[in-house]
């Protein structure tokens, strides 16, 4: 039986929600003479592993983003492809019923084929109890998107009577959020060497640490995630402050 791994930083140090934007797919495979596709399918094997480690380790939180609203005008069967992984691993995060995570989706599903949706759906229902850590799946996400539905939805509930304008404060505009039933993000990490946050998770991480790291997300492995751990609990977060 393999050795559960130890955290590299002390628990007490360790962010409670992590957001990872999983770039680099697409080179993986190009460096090798690959199809875009391999890429994708071995960056979902190491999604897999990533949150087997964060599980394991005690994060609670963890949101990953597989899939922008913008993404969608990515070539027809680059797009088709990566449906068809979404299809597979929704189906194997059976697999991880053992180790008690929930999973939750934050996007829109409606712009999914009614098969995914349901696939979601079934996945949300049957991990809802789920309490040892909280997956996020960003897909077909986008953060403008996200905070444009929520202000829609609170000027319905005012629209209705239900609120007053001066009522809204930030703790109402996050619960009409994707991640309302998780905290803000903590530490964001971005993998293959960009350093843009690319619409994900705007809002949640209005005081986020972020890491950057060179390495490509099929090649992110626990001992990268460590290494970004180890440089989130050498920052001094001030929230504004002194």
């Amino acid at each position: 039986m393999a050795k559960k791994p130890i955290s590299p930083i002390p628990v007490e140090q360790l962010p409670r929600h992590v957001a990872i934007i999983m770039d680099g797919n697409g080179r993986w495979a190009k460096k090798r003479a690959l199809p875009r596709t391999a890429g994708h399918f071995e960056g979902a094997n190491n999604f897999r592993k990533i949150i087997r480690h964060t599980r394991d380790i005690g994060i609670p939180y963890i949101s990953f983003y597989a899939f922008s609203t913008e993404n969608w005008k990515r070539p027809d069967d680059e797009v088709h492809a990566i449906m068809d992984l979404m299809r597979k691993y929704l189906v194997e995060a059976y697999e991880f019923f053992d180790l008690n995570v929930r999973f939750v989706l934050l996007g829109d599903r409606n712009g999914f084929d009614a098969d995914l949706q349901e696939k979601y759906d079934n996945l949300e229902r049957d991990t809802h109890d789920f309490h040892a850590m909280t997956t996020g799946i960003a897909a077909n996400y986008g953060s403008r998107y996200e905070i444009t539905a929520a202000v829609k939805e609170i000027a319905a509930l005012v629209k209705e009577g239900l609120l007053q304008p001066e009522d809204i404060t930030e703790e109402i505009i996050s619960q009409h959020l994707y991640t309302k039933e998780m905290p803000d993000v903590d530490l964001v990490i971005r993998t293959s060497g960009e350093y843009r946050i690319s619409n994900f998770l705007l809002w949640q991480s209005a005081y986020a640490e972020f890491y950057f790291t060179d390495t490509l997300w099929p090649d992110f492995s626990p001992k990268e995630f460590d290494k970004a751990l180890v440089d989130y609990a050498s920052r001094n977060r001030r929230f504004g402050g002194v």
